[in-house]
């Protein structure tokens, strides 16, 4: 018993794919017997033929790994494309340390541990690049007044 057409014509009907169309195996004879649209029309009525709910994509891993992610999970290496400053730019990255460092090297002056022409001299230092870091720049001042 060959219900291709009837599952083409369905589909039609439908307005659904044919794999969407859901033929009752207890009215095959019927659903068989079928040739015009109209046929078709009624055993849809009557409940032998039925269109398939639409599958979807479950969300469920993309919110956990998303939740991970915020845990600052799931970033090693083998996640990154492209060099390391494709994640941050070389400027952005140079922005937040020096902006750090001066912040430091002022409140150094502002509290008195060091005097304005040490100021300067370390200010024009961090400028052209001499601290790694504030923690670089607080060992060079505790260096200093050695």
């Amino acid at each position: 018993m060959d219900l291709k057409t009837s599952r083409r014509l369905a589909a039609s009907i439908l307005k659904v794919g044919e794999g969407r169309v859901w033929l009752d195996p207890e009215d095959a004879e019927a659903i068989a017997a079928a040739v015009t649209r109209e046929d078709i029309r009624r055993l849809i009525k009557a409940g032998a033929i039925q269109a398939k709910p639409v599958k979807g994509v479950s969300r469920y891993r993309a919110r956990k790994n998303r939740i991970q992610r915020m845990k600052g999970r799931r970033q090693g290496p083998g996640k990154r494309k492209g060099r390391k400053g494709a994640r941050l730019a070389r400027k952005k990255r140079w922005m937040a340390t020096i902006r750090a460092i001066r912040r430091r090297l002022r409140e150094f002056r502002d509290s008195g541990e060091i005097d304005t022409r040490r100021y300067r001299k370390l200010y024009l230092m961090a400028k052209g690049g001499a601290f790694r870091s504030k923690a670089h720049l607080e060992a060079a001042v505790k260096e200093s007044r050695r």
